[in-house]
């Protein structure tokens, strides 16, 4: 027997296995932490399949990944539309800003519908919030599908201006999401390895954002800011609900009132970045505005 030939296939199997492999393992495990299931004998054969899949993945990513994807970005530059949006940041905030829109008008569809099954005020709150992101996001939009992003810069700050305004309402669902979490016991429980998922994609998410306003900044282009902190805005709210997430999950042995005081604590600093960075574009926007209409 080739012993070599079969640690390589067993560390490197195709992907249509490694694919059904990794859903297997999450849904086992979070079967066996759901259903309380940690002592019994399919706990030790769900850990031993789960550890085999994260070597398989991790040697994936250490010693495959770099060079597929070397390949794979090549083949997208390859393609005018593919080397475009790498290329061309005015049109990757474009396709950015159309995905949020449709993903924003998604959760306000699923939490309308959940409110009409539940009867859950919670769910109208939810609704509100992402009805105020969708709205700054399809304004952003509208601008976009009118004009080219950089080729009439007092435009880009009237526009930029109004969604600063219209931001300043998610103070508004954010106060009711924080008072119903608080005396309502409301908010998020991701199940299971779900929760560390979410955690992974708040922190990238917020960390990318804070990235791209500073990156973006230097553009000189309102409308590409405005979409950046429009976005920061969305991440820091994640932020919130992790918070949640993980009290519901983790948070067991911590006294309600700690809990509380973190909540308003949170709840209160998201607040006041999402106020401040409002205020500062309302100002900035109506200072350039002035100096252009009577400059």
């Amino acid at each position: 027997m080739d012993w070599k030939k079969f640690w390589k296939k067993l560390l490197f199997p195709p992907i249509w296995l490694m694919v059904p492999l990794v859903i297997l393992s999450a849904a086992s495990l979070a079967v066996v932490f759901l259903k309380g299931w940690e002592q019994r004998i399919i706990a030790y054969v769900t850990y031993v399949v789960a550890f085999y899949t994260l070597c398989v993945v991790t040697t994936f990513c250490v010693m495959v990944l770099p060079g597929q994807y070397g390949q794979i970005r090549q083949k997208i530059l390859d393609n005018p539309l593919g080397h475009r949006y790498f290329t061309d940041r005015a049109f990757r905030t474009k396709v950015s800003l159309y995905r949020s829109l449709c993903i924003n008008l998604l959760y306000v569809g699923i939490n309308l519908l959940t409110w009409y099954f539940a009867r859950s005020w919670w769910f109208v709150v939810l609704s509100v919030y992402y009805v105020i992101m969708a709205l700054m996001r399809f304004l952003l939009v509208r601008y976009c599908q009118k004009h080219e992003i950089g080729t009439s810069v007092l435009q880009e700050w009237h526009r930029a201006r109004a969604c600063a305004y219209i931001l300043l309402l998610v103070n508004l669902s954010l106060s009711g999401a924080v008072l119903m979490i608080l005396y309502q016991s409301r908010g998020y429980d991701y199940p299971g390895m779900m929760i560390y998922v979410m955690a992974l994609y708040t922190f990238y998410s917020t960390i990318h954002a804070i990235v791209d306003i500073v990156k973006y900044r230097k553009l000189g282009s309102p409308v590409m800011s405005t979409a950046k902190i429009v976005g920061l805005s969305a991440a820091l709210v994640s932020m919130l609900n992790l918070e949640t997430a993980m009290f519901a999950q983790f948070g067991g042995e911590m006294r309600l009132q700690d809990q509380r005081l973190m909540i308003i604590l949170t709840g209160a600093g998201v607040s006041l970045t999402v106020v401040t960075l409002s205020v500062m574009l309302i100002v900035k926007a109506t200072k350039q505005i002035r100096r252009m209409q009577h400059g």
